[in-house]
């Protein structure tokens, strides 16, 4: 990506309503400034000429007269009647003459440009505009044969209030298409949230009600596609749960019958190893079937996390371990409880297998609860970490089902965790031995 097209993105708006008004907006402004443009090159240009000519030709008409108005002693009359009729205040200087150096010009290039051509194309005298007098007013000097005669003009004789007028109505009704906008842009936008919203709640493991379809063409049909695919889900849920009820009762059956033959056989070795055989193939069953039921019936619920690891810790402590546990701030948090507890009890378990003491903590990191589950025992290889969470997959074969569990715990503890929308990772703990991280979005 070029540097240019970065800094474009930076600037970008990130949120569609803040995009959708960049949309509305830099048109309306361009317009603006298009329109503006135009009506001061052409209009402003166009009346400023015409009154620029207006003083121009009431000052030549003044000027023209004077010499003779002057000699007949009629000057003070004729000055006086020019400023009641004219609004043109003049004044005559006898035999007085244009400085060298002209006075400061007018600031407006435009009233500058036409007032200079009207006053060159009327008076055909020497001339000069001056701005720098006091008050809304300009000045002009013209040199006559036997002095200077000087013309104190408003500006609002040269300038039309149009241009203003105009610009505060663009801004004005711009400004309100824009209100409008926002307003109906906000209304169009409330359904898009509230999908990913409720998408967001649904990734998360949270049950989401009635869900009502509405807005735009496009988001209803995002909105149906939700409900289908979540309802699709749903029934999925229960087939697989039902499917899993009927193969939990036909493994049952013959193992309970195998059980009944091998006590009615009486006890020898052959007979032991059966039996330990069938334990394992029960505990097999039961294994698999919870891995992949966890929670499937539970219903999330708002849960008080630091309670329940308080009974995580109990628990751990009864069978031995030595467990401490620590909670930072509110930590109130929608869950499915007994499937998290189960996901909190196999990691605890799990380093109680291998450790002689376990620290457990949470607090909240930004938008996330951090709960870190740490033992002193000896570990796992960081390139062995990932094959831990693999259904039935321990590290160490060798040794029997009963001393190190069936290599469920951790599929199922990442299973729960992954159906709350977190995450969980396994790192190198401060004790010495491995530390469990997950991450619970709030």
């Amino acid at each position: 990506m070029d540097p240019i097209s970065a800094f474009l993105k930076q600037l970008s708006p990130r949120t569609l309503m803040g995009r959708a008004i960049v949309i509305i907006v830099a048109p309306m402004a361009l317009l603006l400034v298009i329109a503006t443009t135009v009506f001061y090159e052409r209009h402003w240009d166009a009346v400023t000429r015409r009154l620029s000519l207006g003083v121009a030709g009431d000052v030549a008409l003044i000027v023209d007269n004077l010499d003779n108005l002057t000699r007949a002693g009629l000057l003070t009359s004729y000055l006086q009647s020019a400023r009641e009729q004219l609004l043109i205040a003049f004044t005559f200087e006898d035999y007085a003459t244009l400085p060298a150096t002209p006075a400061r010009t007018v600031q407006n290039r435009i009233l500058d440009v036409n007032l200079t051509q009207a006053l060159i194309e009327r008076l055909r005298r020497p001339f000069q505009i001056d701005t720098t007098i006091p008050g809304d007013y300009l000045e002009i000097r013209v040199q006559l044969d036997n002095g200077v005669a000087s013309a104190r003009v408003h500006k609002d004789r040269l300038t039309s209030a149009t241009t203003t007028w105009f610009v505060l109505a663009m801004v004005g009704a711009g400004s309100i298409l824009l209100a409008i906008a926002i307003l109906f842009l906000r209304n169009q936008i409330r359904p898009i949230r509230r999908l990913a919203d409720a998408a967001d709640a649904f990734g998360k493991g949270r049950d989401v009600q009635d869900f009502k379809v509405w807005g735009a063409i496009e988001v209803r049909q995002a909105a149906a596609a939700f409900n289908t695919m979540r309802n699709r889900l749903r029934r999925f849920v229960a087939q697989r749960t039902e499917m899993l009820a009927g193969v939990s009762h036909d493994l049952r059956t013959p193992l309970t019958r195998m059980r009944l033959q091998l006590a009615m056989l009486g006890e020898s070795a052959a007979t032991a190893n059966l039996k330990s055989d069938v334990d394992e193939m029960e505990a097999m069953v039961n294994g698999y079937l919870a891995f992949a039921r966890n929670q499937d019936t539970e219903t999330a619920v708002e849960t008080d996390l630091p309670r329940l690891l308080q009974q995580v810790a109990v628990n751990a402590r009864r069978q031995g371990a030595n467990v401490a546990l620590t909670t930072t701030g509110d930590l109130t948090v929608p869950l499915h409880p007994n499937a998290f507890l189960r996901c909190m009890t196999n990691l605890v378990d799990n380093a109680r297998q291998y450790a002689s003491n376990i620290a457990i903590s949470a607090a909240r990191v930004g938008n996330n609860i951090e709960i870190l589950v740490d033992d002193d025992g000896p570990g796992i290889p960081p390139e062995k970490r990932e094959l831990v969470f693999q259904p039935f997959r321990r590290l160490d074969d060798t040794r029997p089902r009963s001393a190190s569990g069936l290599g469920l715990g951790l599929a199922i503890a990442r299973d729960v965790v992954r159906s709350h929308g977190g995450e969980i990772s396994l790192g190198s703990a401060p004790m010495g031995g491995l530390r469990a991280m997950l991450r619970l979005p709030v």
